[in-house]
């Protein structure tokens, strides 16, 4: 009954890309190994206790299921031991968006237990009180153990080097099984803490070259072009490429972003992916700011965010060029470990929910609702030392996509699908904070010094809306090429000096990073950056996922199926084509392992750069009381807050909102 429910539910409610006998035969199987080993367990014991432990035993597997259908079905990936660790640092309003996708089918996952306590209760199974035999019981333990070696050498044989290269999930759970692949999981966590431990100054030799190897030069054109201006990093919550420009009834989901975007001194990329695996919008903040990627497992900042050294986009340009940093966030510090991880980047100040008047309508979802947090930033925004490099975290268009009434203004999408319709009606409240925020940079003078920089962090709707989706594109079905497009984000900058343009160029969040510093004025070339410049005549064009996929202008890679990328295509490649894309695979391969090695190893703590000090985290206090202290000593130091530029006047009036919780 167990390895019943297990297949159902790898059925039903997992995507696992189950092609041809052997992997087929293999999902039937993979339940039964560990299952043998862990009611097996049982066995050494005699009696009722036995029983009692089977119980137990099935209780604790079947909770492990139910947890990954309900995790998989939201973030289309398994939990992990480096997820279940963070989850003190994630868990706010966790449980209420747990509560939306929960589904009565999903408790089939403790159907067995029930029938089980049933068949004792009524003595349809007898309990036997005669001891198991020992022997027989290590005979069993045995088994299993000789069933997963089976196993894992015909999964290897159908996909070579199962367990040694970077490979998505599903792959493992796929070939080996749920229980097989939290017991590799642990191995993982285990083997990259003896990785810090062991790691060694010449470990980063290797990881240099590869940096060297694939370094790009700046364009000459663009180098430069926005120097020692103020930087503002919109963080959009869960917003997709598609809504730039989509309508729902003839009217425009994000009127103001779109006017952003085709504006006369925007620079916007249309072929732009976020490369985000479990960590989600830490990972983005992670290559945003470092342009390393995230973790294949976890959340890096969670896991390495308070001992690693980094050298992070404020610490660099502090260092490069004397600019103040702050990070803002309408929700607890807390958060994917954010008061920590900031720190070991560099942000001199972290304005958290502490710092904003805060009364139960002003919060929905996973904290302040995107227009009050926008005007209460501002108090603080005008009293940072210029230049300044500010990021925005908003977070309305999060999951579950819930707004009140009185600030639904706009129509939601009829998809059929609950998860999805709503998310233009949060996506279009985003773009009307965006909207009030922007016009309060026009007004208070603050543009015509800033560069603006939008990003969006993740996918809002998983590929596990597949009908939904192929609705929202007007198409009847998606394939694989189809939602690998759809994980598009926008990134756009805007600067006074910079021509506007449509950008065709392929890239990822990963370098967000060495982009913005080229526009800065700022060479990266001594740096350790995964990265590369999108204005740069140079670059690849090479988009690495997390699990090993691609995209690239050529060729897109998903699974183990090729598309031709201008087409959308599958193909199936030539000699000479297959060069090309294994080329295209060593350098994501190595891209990713290497980036890895910078972060498991906390290798940066062994890379010196000239004129530049690590951060000293014991400086750094984002306390109320110590931050507003530290403002107004700088203040007497520099003079160059907006309120001193202003004549010594507030810009608070000149944010304007329409938000009805404040009128």
């Amino acid at each position: 009954m167990f390895c019943l429910k297990t297949y159902i539910a790898y059925r039903t409610d997992f995507t696992l890309g189950v092609t041809g006998g052997i992997q087929n035969f293999l999902l039937v199987v993979n339940p039964i190994p560990s299952a043998l080993l862990l009611f097996g367990i049982a066995l050494y014991f005699r009696g009722k206790l036995s029983y009692w432990l089977m119980l137990i035993i099935d209780f604790l597997q079947s909770t492990w299921l139910f947890a990954n259908i309900l995790y998989y079905r939201e973030f289309s990936d398994f939990l992990s031991l480096g997820i279940i660790k963070g989850t003190g640092d994630v868990q706010n309003n966790l449980g209420k968006s747990f509560v939306q996708i929960l589904r009565p089918g999903d408790f089939i996952a403790y159907v067995d237990i029930v029938i089980l306590i049933l068949l004792l209760l009524f003595k349809v199974i007898k309990i036997d009180k005669k001891p198991f035999k020992k022997r027989f019981a290590f005979l069993i333990t045995i088994l299993s153990f000789v069933l997963m070696f089976a196993e894992y050498n015909v999964a290897n044989a159908d996909r070579s080097g199962l367990l040694t290269r970077t490979f998505d999930n599903n792959y493992i759970v796929k070939y080996l099984g749920l229980n097989e692949y939290a017991a590799f999981n642990i191995y993982q966590n285990h083997q990259e803490s003896q990785t810090r431990a062991n790691a060694k100054v010449s470990d980063l030799k290797g990881v240099q070259k590869f940096i060297n190897q694939n370094q790009v030069s700046p364009n000459v054109q663009y180098f430069g072009k926005e120097k020692g201006k103020n930087v503002f990093i919109i963080h959009l919550e869960s917003f997709q490429q598609f809504l730039i420009d989509y309508k729902v009834d003839g009217k425009e989901v994000t009127p103001n972003i779109n006017k952003f975007y085709h504006n006369q001194h925007t620079i916007a990329f249309d072929d732009f992916y976020h490369q985000v695996a479990q960590g989600k919008t830490s990972d983005a903040e992670m290559m945003l700011e470092n342009s390393l990627y995230g973790l294949p497992q976890g959340s890096a900042m969670v896991s390495y965010g308070a001992q690693n050294t980094y050298q992070a986009a404020p610490s660099i340009l502090d260092e490069e060029a004397g600019y103040t940093s702050a990070a803002f966030h309408g929700d607890v510090p807390t958060f994917w470990n954010r008061n920590n991880a900031y720190k070991s980047w560099g942000y001199d100040y972290f304005f958290s929910d502490s710092y904003y008047k805060t009364k139960p309508q002003y919060n929905i979802g996973y904290g302040m609702k995107d227009k009050i947090f926008f005007k209460q930033a501002i108090p603080y925004i005008q009293q940072l030392p210029q230049p300044f490099y500010a990021k925005l975290i908003t977070l309305t268009n999060h999951y579950p996509y819930e707004l009140d009434k009185r600030n639904t203004s706009f129509p939601a999408t009829k998809t059929g699908d609950n998860t999805v319709d709503p998310y233009v009606q949060t996506a279009h409240y985003l773009d009307q904070s965006f909207g009030e925020f922007e016009a309060y940079l026009q007004k208070s003078g603050l543009a015509k010094n800033s560069v603006v920089v939008l990003y969006g962090d993740h996918y809002g709707i998983s590929n596990n809306h597949r009908p939904a989706i192929a609705k929202l594109l007007g198409k009847k079905s998606v394939n694989k090429y189809d939602l690998a497009q759809f994980q598009k984000v926008p990134f756009m900058i805007n600067g006074g000096n910079l021509d506007g343009h449509i950008d065709h160029t392929y890239g990822g969040e990963i370098d967000v990073l060495p982009t913005l510093l080229h526009l800065l004025g700022i060479k990266n070339n001594h740096m350790i950056q995964f990265g590369h410049d999108l204005l740069s005549n140079q670059n690849q064009q090479i988009v690495p996922f997390r699990n090993g996929d691609f995209v690239s202008k050529q060729y897109t890679k998903v699974g183990g199926t090729i598309y031709d990328t201008a087409t959308g295509q599958e193909i199936h490649p030539t000699s000479s084509q297959k060069k090309t894309i294994n080329n295209i695979q060593k350098y994501v391969d190595d891209s990713l392992e290497n980036s890895d090695k910078v972060v498991y190893g906390d290798l940066l703590r062994f890379h010196k750069l000239k004129n530049y000090k690590d951060v000293n985290k014991k400086t750094i206090d984002y306390n109320k009381k110590a931050t507003l202290k530290k403002l107004k000593e700088e203040d007497k130091k520099k003079k160059t807050d907006l309120i001193d530029q202003n004549g010594g006047k507030s810009t608070i009036n000149d944010f304007k909102t329409d938000a009805p919780e404040l009128k």
